[in-house]
């Protein structure tokens, strides 16, 4: 998930009711974090497969560490921390917290394992139980409900990443055997049209948000159009018989130089065998499914796509725009399903907005106008990052629920493809 940080919102319920509420949400996101990684063994949480991976239970000890870090040490002036070293190791990008351990090399410690994180769980989240017993005021209040977002994007993270080193393991081993639909019939892409205009776009400043989602302000739109649904393997399996990765016109200069350099022929995870495409879930080797929509694709091929079929990406404000009065709910963590399905039959409407994939947008990551920078050590990870990376909107299956909103903004760089990312098509009208 995106490496993004809070925008401190105006506070819906005051006082002891506020800090109620959040010390149930955070205990239960806690649990939660532990239960997803309960069907791993402990050698399992300590690799890393890659460098934009990083091992399960550097997750658990990093977000356990945040609380250490911002919540116990500057509000519980008698908490005593689990271990002096673990700030080294389980600090991500915190410059102002000190060193630490390369992003790198996260999977070279086996030390401290798995037991000794599973301890430092339960030390943190006994010493917050007491803080919150004793009271809580607004200021660290706005740093937990920070903290409690921060534990769920590393939940999807946490999953994603296992999804990495399975897919690397000879024996493809399953992280869930969560039953699987039988494969469906999609139905052609309708597109809803949308009319033009001036149109206010971001966070409205109700509730919690991350700093980048705002200010709220206004942008012009053009008229455009927006698919009722994303698009789905079997339109991807079309591209690729019909030379998608082979021919140079689809492709930004970029994006052609990546897919010749790595090789790329197909969707992370897809695998051919005797003239079959299948593809690796969580759920281990699974068919390819026709309806469902396509995941684990890259900005370049989500681009190049969009040029194959004749549209082209929507703008992050026009999917904003279109998911006004949708639902902010869709096949998320909580179905447990752990993949995106096929839309249902067509109804005029937007579907799949919300969950099954993240949704590329052709909208750079950059800040809205007005955005100020927040002040400390946890107003660190925005701005520094607003460089050559894209938007993404919507959420995936392995979202938490409720975490996600129709401002939320999502950001990879171009060439990453490990998250579960798909697309919608727009056109103009």
């Amino acid at each position: 998930m995106s490496r993004s940080q809070v925008k401190l919102a105006p506070r819906r319920a005051g006082g002891s009711d506020r800090a109620e509420i959040l010390a149930s949400h955070l205990l239960e996101a806690r649990r939660c974090s532990l239960a997803l990684a309960e069907p791993l063994s402990d050698e399992d949480q300590a690799v890393q497969a890659m460098d934009d991976t990083s091992p399960a239970k550097w997750h658990l000890a990093h977000t356990t560490w945040f609380f250490e870090a911002f919540v116990l040490g500057p509000f519980d002036k008698g908490y005593t921390p689990f271990s002096e070293d673990f700030a080294f190791c389980f600090n991500s990008y915190y410059e102002s917290k000190g060193a630490r351990q390369p992003r790198s090399s996260r999977g070279l410690m086996t030390r401290p394992g798995a037991q000794d994180v599973r301890a430092y769980r339960s030390h943190v989240d006994e010493a917050l139980e007491r803080l919150f017993e004793r009271g809580v005021d607004d200021e660290a209040l706005d740093i937990v409900e920070l903290g409690l977002n921060h534990e769920q994007q590393h939940q999807e993270l946490l999953l994603t990443d296992i999804l990495y080193l399975f897919a690397s393991q000879p024996l493809k081993p399953a992280y869930t055997h969560a039953a699987l639909s039988a494969t469906s019939k999609s139905h052609r892409p309708t597109m809803i049209p949308f009319d033009g205009g001036i149109f206010e776009v971001g966070h409205g400043g109700e509730g919690f948000a991350y700093d980048i989602e705002g200010p709220r302000h206004e942008v012009l739109l053009r008229p455009f159009k927006l698919a009722d649904r994303c698009v789905t393997q079997g339109e991807w399996l079309e591209f690729m018989s019909e030379g998608g990765y082979a021919r140079h016109e689809h492709w930004l200069c970029d994006g052609w130089t990546t897919v010749r350099r790595e090789g790329w022929r197909a969707p992370l995870y897809w695998e051919e065998h005797e003239g079959d495409w299948r593809r690796m879930t969580l759920s281990g080797m699974r068919p390819i499914d026709p309806a469902a929509p396509v995941a684990h694709v890259s900005y370049y091929e989500a681009d190049a796509f969009a040029r194959w079929a004749g549209k082209r990406l929507p703008t992050e404000f026009e999917w904003e725009r279109a998911s006004e009065g949708l639902a902010e709910e869709g096949r998320m963590l909580g179905s447990g399903s752990l993949r995106p399905a096929p839309a249902g039959a067509p109804n005029g409407a937007l579907q799949q907005m919300f969950g099954d994939v993240w949704e590329w947008t052709a909208s750079h990551y950059s800040p809205y106008p007005g955005f100020c920078l927040p002040q400390g050590a946890v107003g660190e990870y925005n701005a520094k990052f607003m460089c050559g990376q894209f938007v993404l909107k919507g959420g995936s299956c392995a979202t938490p629920d409720r975490h996600v909103r129709r401002s939320y903004r999502n950001f990879f760089y171009p060439r990453q493809r490990w998250q579960f990312k798909g697309l919608r098509l727009a056109q103009d009208r």
